[in-house]
């Protein structure tokens, strides 16, 4: 082992005089471990969400989805077939998308109403597995039933067996005027995806009930499909575009739910840049702590340079004391940060209960929970940044040393 590591590792352990060097260096170890930590948290929190939100969005929503102009598509089964043939398609259904109001009692709320095939949308998307009460497959043509949110369900006062009245816009023309379209649906399920924009707002009927009840003709308002892959969306949708006519539109995920997925990504940029500055104001603690040590040792130094050692080696040894800090306190914030990271759904539900508080609440959040996803390249950028952060601060109080005159250092000796 050479000798400028020996020396860096004994002043580390030695008991120095001035004791606040020491105090120093343990803060700045502390304020490394610290800010490293919490990187590792919020940065695994936020993939968490962008992970969550994407689930739950394509729960319901559609990786592609093939629409018509007007809001209207005649031939549907012949584009369901063509976009059959595409390697990554695995499973398309036909939708009626339209507004109505719902009322039951004095209750009455706005929702989204869409049109399914319940067989046919089990295949695109996963509304049949987040069902609180009742079946998907309960919806049957010429039945008017309908599912809801559970949400919406809370708002109407209603459960499943008991009636609503769905009003659509889409109204008759009498000699008295415009008279709304209006037909008694029977509750036959209720469902929760977790995001309050679905649960509150979505109501789910048969597709041949929603054609007749907003006069579609046997159109549909688009088809949605499933892929092998949901990154390749916007390939698979300009291909279709392609394939398909002019008067048609293919729109993917990415495009339809693009603010929320790009203001995530832009919230943990800016928070692994805000959180970096914590990093680097603990590192460069390192740089008092050192430019303090080298004058309590200018003796030492003096003497290892009349020895012989060179300068350059005079500069190894407070590089390694220096760096050992930063490497110390690296391995502590890592540690501890993913620990903590992967026991967010623990500790946060704790300290809700502790101060009696909810952080997400549910009407106002479109997630409720801090879901948490460690990534291994995030863990490993963030402890390549603070070593190297704890590397430069040791640079200047290191020349520094390494820069002390023998003669000078000694002649109050």
């Amino acid at each position: 082992m050479r000798y400028e590591l020996l020396v860096g590792l004994r002043y580390t352990r030695a008991k120095r005089r001035n004791h606040f060097i020491s105090f120093i260096s343990l803060t700045s170890m502390a304020g490394i471990a610290l800010g490293v930590a919490a990187l590792i948290v919020v940065l695994s929190v936020m993939n968490g969400f962008q992970t969550e939100l994407r689930a739950r969005i394509l729960g319901v929503a559609s990786h592609v989805q093939i629409s018509g102009a007007g809001n209207r598509l005649a031939d549907w089964q012949s584009i369901i077939s063509v976009a059959l043939k595409h390697p990554r398609v695995q499973a398309a259904a036909p939708f009626v998308n339209a507004q109505g109001m719902l009322s039951a009692g004095q209750a009455v709320r706005g929702a989204v109403v869409r049109g399914v095939l319940p067989a046919d949308e089990d295949r695109v998307a996963e509304i049949g597995r987040h069902m609180r009460a009742g079946q998907l497959q309960a919806l049957k043509g010429g039945e008017f039933g309908i599912v809801l949110g559970t949400d919406l369900a809370r708002a109407l006062g209603v459960l499943p067996g008991e009636r609503v009245a769905l009003i659509a816009p889409q109204g008759q023309v009498t000699p008295a005027g415009v008279i709304p379209r209006l037909k008694q649906f029977t509750v036959v399920g209720l469902f929760e995806i977790g995001m309050f924009e679905y649960d509150s707002g979505l109501a789910l009927i048969h597709l041949e009930d929603a054609q007749r009840l907003y006069q579609m003709d046997g159109a549909v308002s688009g088809v949605r499909l499933k892929l092998d892959d949901l990154f390749a969306a916007r390939t698979v949708a300009r291909e279709l575009m392609a394939k398909l006519g002019a008067d048609l539109f293919a729109s993917d995920w990415t495009r339809s739910h693009a603010n929320f997925f790009r203001a995530v990504e832009i919230e943990k940029r800016v928070m692994f840049i805000i959180l970096t500055l914590i990093v680097a104001v603990a590192a460069f603690n390192i740089v008092s702590t050192l430019v303090m040590l080298v004058t309590d040792k200018q003796a030492d130094i003096a003497i290892l340079r009349t020895l012989g050692a060179s300068p350059r080696s005079v500069m190894e040894i407070f590089v390694v004391q220096g760096a050992l800090i930063g490497v110390i306190g690296t391995l502590i914030g890592v540690v501890g940060g993913v620990l903590l990271a992967l026991n967010v759904d623990v500790v946060v539900p704790a300290i809700e209960n502790t101060l009696g508080f909810k952080f997400l609440a549910k009407d106002v959040y479109y997630i409720s929970d801090l879901p948490s996803d460690v990534q291994a390249k995030d863990v490993a950028t963030i402890g390549l940044v603070s070593l190297a952060l704890s590397f430069l601060a040791t640079i200047y109080p290191s020349w520094r040393a390494s820069r002390v005159n023998p003669a000078e250092a000694l002649r109050y000796e």
